[in-house]
């Protein structure tokens, strides 16, 4: 067990005031999972900070902190981890040291770089469905407070699964995955289909691509019309890409005013620039919020593997460079 210390007033204050904030989310699920990961990390001094959902065997990092900000979507298995046998035994478990530690799977260790971890249970209807993990690169490196304060935490979001639904884990599942303003996916959701696409890409000799997205003429909306506006704005965008995509593509809106395309399974790279072009033609259309005529419209790149790159952060990195290039060329035929 690690050294007892307990959590102190004005950690015990920011556990009051993280209650606060979750309140004000609403039933964005996936902002509560964020939002506690990060005042986990920040108040356990931890290295990062991660909420992992079981789903099919293997646990998804749905949320992340710190040092694991990289690894959002990532997929371990649950099976010989600390993360799965917390669910299994549904308790509080934590690891002094992964390199001698027999219940952690040590090269998912190792890939995350974490030393030691505590991992407390996300309760929903009496059933472990995920948890709340803090990691250190240093052995020890947690104290007994550190996994109380970790337990009031993993209580934040189990009440916010409570208030956001009174279904089972699915609906969770769906709740966690998708953006709350448009219905679209989410990032990490995004993220974690890129992965395991890219892999059956990689496997089966296929072409992916992606559509990094940018809505152009978000901020003079919210600044002369106010939010409600532009969140009708946001919705009318997302609903105009996902008009122009295929059942089996993904459409995402990474936060703000920043969406996303994954392209699966491309037989025809000249087929996935002409639907690139109709996305942007469509987007560019006239919008009416309430008698009010608002000027919309989207920067957009893409990028394909592999052709353009062989990774997420390469295809990614290319896809951007391609957009902010698209909107340069945009505002010169605009000036």
């Amino acid at each position: 067990m690690p050294k007892s210390k307990q959590p102190t007033p004005k950690q015990l204050m920011s556990v009051i005031q993280t209650q606060t904030a979750i309140a004000k989310l609403g039933l964005d699920l996936n902002a509560v999972m964020t939002l506690v990961a990060e005042q986990a990390q920040s108040l356990t001094h931890a290295e990062g900070s991660v909420v992992e959902l079981a789903e099919d065997g293997e646990m998804v990092y749905r949320a992340v902190s710190g040092g694991a900000s990289h690894l959002l979507g990532l997929r371990l298995s649950q099976k010989n981890s600390l993360s799965g046998l917390c669910i299994e035994e549904n308790k509080t478990l934590y690891c002094q040291d992964s390199e001698s530690d027999v219940r952690v799977d040590r090269e998912a260790c190792r890939k995350v770089g974490l030393r030691s971890m505590a991992v407390v249970p996300l309760v929903h209807c009496d059933e472990a469905i995920g948890v709340l993990k803090i990691y250190s690169e240093r052995a020890d490196a947690f104290k007994e407070g550190d996994l109380q304060l970790l337990g009031l935490m993993s209580e934040l979001i189990a009440a916010a699964m409570y208030h956001a639904t009174k279904y089972g884990a699915q609906e969770l599942y769906k709740l966690a995955t998708q953006d709350n303003l448009t219905g679209l996916a989410n990032r990490a959701l995004f993220l974690d289909c890129l992965r395991q696409g890219l892999e059956s890409a990689k496997k089966n000799k296929k072409v992916i691509g992606i559509l990094m997205i940018d809505m152009d003429g978000l901020k003079p909306i919210n600044d002369r019309y106010g939010h409600r506006a532009g969140d009708a704005a946001l919705k009318e965008i997302g609903q105009r890409i996902a008009s122009h995509t295929r059942n089996d593509d993904l459409v995402a809106r990474l936060g703000g005013d920043e969406f996303a395309v994954i392209l699966t399974n491309i037989a025809d790279l000249d087929l996935a620039t002409k639907a690139m072009n109709r996305i942007a033609e469509t987007c560019g259309l006239p919008f009416a919020f309430e008698n009010v005529s608002l000027k919309i419209g989207a920067s957009i790149g893409l990028a394909v593997f592999p052709e353009d790159a062989q990774s997420i952060d390469q295809l990614m990195e290319t896809a951007d460079l391609k957009m902010y290039d698209n909107k340069r060329q945009r505002k010169m035929a605009d000036a």
